[in-house]
Parts: C-alpha cells; sequence; structure tokens
C-alpha cells in the first residue's frame, strides 16, 4: 500500500487497478449516489476503464493532487475517496465556467456506514491545511447539490465559504429533476 497523507483515523492511499471492487461497491450504494446521479450506479465497466484510470493518470500529472483512496486505521476497509486536484481538470466545471485554472478542487465521496463520523471533515481540513502552506495553493473551491446538506457543512467546517449558485445541465445529470440539479459553490483562498 503506497500511502499518501494520515489522520488520526484514516489513511489516504494512491489507487491501483485492483480498487474496482472497492469503487463498485461504493458507487453501487443508491443513497451514495444520490447527491451524484440520482442514485443510479456507475457501471463496473465504467468504473474500471474510464474513471479507475483517469485517476490513477493523476499521479503522473500532479506531486500532489489527485484522487486518494480512505482507509479507515481501525477496521483497515476502504471507506470511500477524496480528492484535491486542479478545478479545471472537472469538465462539468469547465463547461458551466464556474472555475479557472487558479482554482484547486475539494471532494470526497465516502461509505453511506461511515457518514457522520468526521472523517470528510478530518481529511478535507488536512488537505486544505496542505494546500495553502505546502503545495502553492492559491484557492480552495468545492461544490455539491444545494440539497446535499451534509457536504455543505463540510465545506463550511473547513472554512469554505458561499461563493455563487449555479445549476448542472440536463446532459450532465440526466436523471435529476431541473431543480434537483441546481449547486452552489463554496471557495477559501489562502
Amino acid at each position: 500500500m503506497e500511502v499518501f497523507l494520515e489522520t488520526e483515523k484514516l489513511i489516504l492511499r494512491y489507487f491501483t487497478e485492483a480498487d474496482t471492487d472497492n469503487l463498485f461497491v461504493l458507487d453501487s450504494d443508491p443513497e451514495v449516489m444520490r447527491f451524484i446521479s440520482g442514485g443510479v450506479p456507475n457501471d463496473r465497466a465504467f468504473i474500471q476503464s474510464k474513471f479507475l484510470p483517469r485517476i490513477i493518470g493523476y499521479y503522473s500529472k500532479y506531486e500532489n493532487f489527485g484522487f486518494w483512496a480512505a482507509i479507515e486505521k481501525s477496521s483497515q476497509d476502504f471507506i470511500g475517496w477524496f480528492h484535491l486536484y486542479p478545478a479545471i481538470e472537472n469538465a462539468f466545471a469547465v463547461e458551466l465556467n464556474v472555475v479557472n485554472d487558479e482554482e484547486i478542487a475539494l471532494g470526497y465521496r465516502l461509505k453511506r456506514e461511515k457518514w457522520g463520523k468526521g472523517y470528510a471533515t478530518e481529511v478535507s481540513q488536512l488537505l486544505v491545511e496542505k494546500g495553502f502552506a505546502e503545495w502553492g495553493v492559491k484557492r480552495v473551491v468545492a461544490w455539491a447539490l444545494a440539497t446535499n446538506k451534509a457536504s455543505i457543512r463540510v465545506m463550511e467546517k473547513v472554512g469554505l465559504k458561499y461563493d455563487r449558485e449555479f445549476t448542472f445541465t440536463e446532459s450532465q445529470l440526466p436523471h435529476l429533476k431541473p431543480l434537483e440539479r441546481k449547486a452552489v459553490k463554496y471557495a477559501m483562498s489562502k
């Protein structure tokens, strides 16, 4: 296991091709996917051929940015992932003109049984601190659907402030109704 960072409760490690099943299980929970795709899971073929190669590709592209698997220290279980990467790498955000090349996007996806344990806040805080102090980050941004109150609370707890509202397009989030596609962007500058 190649470790990227550790917190008190979690290990962030680099993804490998062997993580297809971990990601498939995570993305198969309709509640986990509720604020991402309206509860529609990502299929295994997409994860294996598109998503996983893309996130593994970040490791050769960037020294300190990318996606990392979150491992719970107490159980050694895969519990989800975190990301910190240039926001302009997100095609949806670029298409909507809600990011610029100075912004670094923070994000996370955790198994439902691990929600409410403070993991998202713990790791996000560390990533933001290291980004500003060690990795040359000037501005951290994050976004979530406006109805995803738990994710918004995490953004606020780590110091990000409301920046703007925007709406994903039907082609970006086809399984959501128009009002469900409303989103908020939060940001913090160094």
